[in-house]
C-alpha cells in the first residue's frame, strides 16, 4: 500500500486553487458514481467562477443522443466522445466572450462503481481537455483507474479526489509530466485506486513517449503493469485481452537472442494445438518486470530509461506486444492474466526459470509457502511451456523430463507434468541451445561481431545502426 500526504495537497485546497484562479472556466461531464468531481468544487466554495455546466447522463438513450451510439458505456471510445462534444460546445458557446482572458477545460469521467445488481470489478475512465493559455490549441490527459474500495459511497469519494488531483495537475504541473504523475494520488492509497493507463497528447506534449508515462506509473507504484502495442500506443490490459487466449513470454531481451525468439516459436506452435485455443488467434505478450530493469539500471536500482526505450523499440519493430510488470512471481502474473481474460493463458520459459518456479525461499512470504504459490499459478486454466536447455559445463540436455527439483518437492513437480500443467516443448532449434543473452551482450560490448549470427537478423541491425546496449564496431570496422 502507498499511501499519499494530505498537507498542501489536500483535495480541498486544490480545488480552491482552481476556483480562485479567473483564468480557468470550463464544463462537469460525469457518468456513473455520482457528480463528485464537480461536487469537490462546489463544496469548497467559489465554483461559479469555475464551472460553466455540469452533465449526467446516466440513461443510455440519452447518453446516445448526446454523445453517439458506442458497444461499451464504460470505455476509452467514450470517454472520448464526452471530451470530444463538450469541449467543441463550450468553445462554441462562451469561446467569442471570453477566449481573450480564458483557458476553457472540459473534464470527463465514466465510470462503473459498486453497485447491488453490478459486483463485478469497478473501474473508469477520466480525462480532461484544456487550454494551457487563452486561445491555446488544447492539451488533452485520459486515464483509467481501478476502483477497489468495498462500498459505493467510498468509491465515489475516491473517484472526486482523483479527478481533482488530475484537473491540478493538468493545469499546474503539464510542463512536468512525471510529477504530475506523482500527484494523481494524493490524499488517497493503492488499497483504494490504481491507475494503470494514462496518455498525454496535445501541443504541450509533442516531446513525450507515452510509453515512458506508462513506465511511470508502474515505477511511482500507482500501478502493478503496463501494456502497449507495438506501434506504441498506450492501452490497458482488458481492452486488448478481452476473451483473447494469451501467451506470454518474460526476458530481459537485452538483446532478443534466437533463442529468445525459438522459446516464443516453439510454444506458440504448441500452444496454438490445445483443444481450448485452436481456430483463435492468441495475443502474445513480451513481459519486462520492474526487478529486471532495476538490475541493468543505474546505482539503488534507478530504472535507465534509454535503455528501457531501447528495448521496447527492439520489440516493437518485431511486432510485439510490451507488457512491464511487478510481478516477480509467476503467480501474481497469473493471476493479472486471468482478471483480463477468461481463456487460456500460456507462459513460455526456459528451464533456468522452472528451476526457480521451484526455489522455495522464493515464497517464504506466503503463509502456504511454495504450495499456495503453485496452486495460485494454476488455479485457472494456464499452462507453463517449457524449452530445454544445454549446461554449460557439462553439456548435458536439461529438460521437462528429466529435470530434478528438490527431493521433498519432486512428487509435486510429476504431479503437475503428468497433468500437462507443465509441458515440454518440442521442434527446438539445437543450434539455439548453446545461446545466452548475457554472453551475447558482453559480445556485443567488447566489439566481437560474433554475435551477429546469435539474433535474428532485424534486431542486429537495430543495434548497429542504434548502438544499442553499449555496442561496439568490430575491430576490422574502426
Amino acid at each position: 500500500m502507498m499511501i499519499r500526504q494530505d498537507g498542501e495537497n489536500s483535495v480541498d485546497k486544490k480545488a480552491l486553487q482552481i476556483n480562485l484562479d479567473a483564468t480557468r472556466y470550463g464544463t462537469f461531464a460525469e457518468i456513473g458514481a455520482g457528480q463528485e468531481v464537480a461536487r469537490q468544487f462546489f463544496h469548497v466554495g467559489g465554483a461559479s467562477g469555475t464551472i460553466a455546466k455540469t452533465i449526467s447522463a446516466y440513461d443510455m438513450a440519452f447518453s446516445d443522443a448526446i454523445y453517439g451510439p458506442t458497444p461499451r458505456y464504460v470505455s476509452r471510445q467514450r470517454l472520448y466522445q464526452m471530451l470530444e462534444y463538450e469541449y467543441k460546445l463550450l468553445i462554441e458557446r462562451l469561446g467569442d466572450k471570453r477566449a481573450g482572458k480564458t483557458g476553457f477545460f472540459t473534464f470527463a469521467n465514466t465510470v462503473a462503481a459498486r453497485a447491488y445488481n453490478h459486483p463485478s470489478e469497478s473501474h473508469g475512465w477520466l480525462g480532461v481537455r484544456w487550454q494551457a493559455h487563452p486561445r491555446a490549441e488544447p492539451n488533452q490527459i485520459i486515464i483509467h483507474v481501478r476502483m477497489l474500495d468495498k462500498e459505493n459511497l467510498q468509491q465515489q469519494e475516491a473517484l472526486g479526489i482523483i479527478g481533482v488531483n488530475l484537473i491540478h495537475g493538468a493545469f499546474y504541473q503539464y510542463q512536468n509530466p512525471e510529477k504530475l504523475i506523482g500527484t494523481l494520488l494524493d490524499s488517497l492509497d493503492t488499497d483504494r485506486i490504481q491507475v494503470d493507463m494514462i496518455k498525454f497528447t496535445g501541443p504541450d506534449f509533442h516531446y513525450i513517449d507515452n510509453r515512458l508515462m506508462a513506465l511511470q506509473l508502474v515505477e511511482q507504484g500507482l500501478s502493478d503493469a503496463a501494456m502497449f502495442t507495438a506501434d506504441g500506443e498506450v492501452v490497458r490490459a482488458d481492452e486488448l485481452l478481452y476473451k483473447k487466449t494469451v501467451l506470454v513470454e518474460r526476458g530481459s531481451f537485452r538483446p532478443l537472442t534466437n533463442t529468445t525468439q525459438d522459446i516464443l516459436d516453439c510454444a506458440k506452435a504448441t500452444f496454438l494445438k490445445e483443444p481450448k485455443v485452436m481456430g483463435e488467434e492468441a495475443v502474445v505478450l513480451m513481459e519486462i518486470t520492474m526487478q529486471n530493469l532495476a538490475a541493468w539500471g543505474g546505482p539503488g536500482g534507478k530504472i535507465d530509461h534509454t535503455d528501457f526505450i531501447d528495448r521496447v523499440e527492439e520489440l516493437g519493430k518485431l511486432g510485439h506486444t510490451v507488457l512491464v510488470s511487478k510481478f516477480a512471481e509467476y503467480f501474481r502474473l497469473g493471476a493479472y492474466l486471468s482478471r483480463c481474460t477468461s481463456k487460456m493463458i500460456g507462459i513460455a520459459m526456459g528451464i533456468p526459470s522452472l528451476i526457480d518456479l521451484f526455489q522455495e525461499k522464493y515464497y517464504n512470504n506466503l503463509d502456504g509457502g511454495i504450495l499456495e504459490s503453485l496452486g495460485r499459478l494454476f488455479k485457472g486454466d494456464l499452462k507453463l511451456y517449457v524449452y530445454p536447455v544445454k549446461d554449460e559445463k557439462t553439456g548435458e540436455l536439461l529438460t521437462v523430463q528429466n529435470l530434478k527439483v528438490a527431493p521433498n518437492l519432486q512428487n509435486l513437480y510429476d504431479h503437475l507434468v503428468e497433468n500437462h500443467f507443465i509441458e515440454p516443448l518440442e521442434g527446438y532449434k539445437p543450434e539455439n541451445l548453446s545461446i545466452f543473452s548475457r554472453a551475447v551482450l558482453k559480445l556485443i560490448q567488447s566489439g566481437d561481431a560474433a554475435w551477429e549470427t546469435m539474433v535474428p537478423p532485424a534486431v542486429a541491425e537495430m543495434i548497429k545502426k542504434g548502438r544499442l546496449y553499449g555496442y561496439q564496431a568490430p575491430f576490422t570496422d574502426r
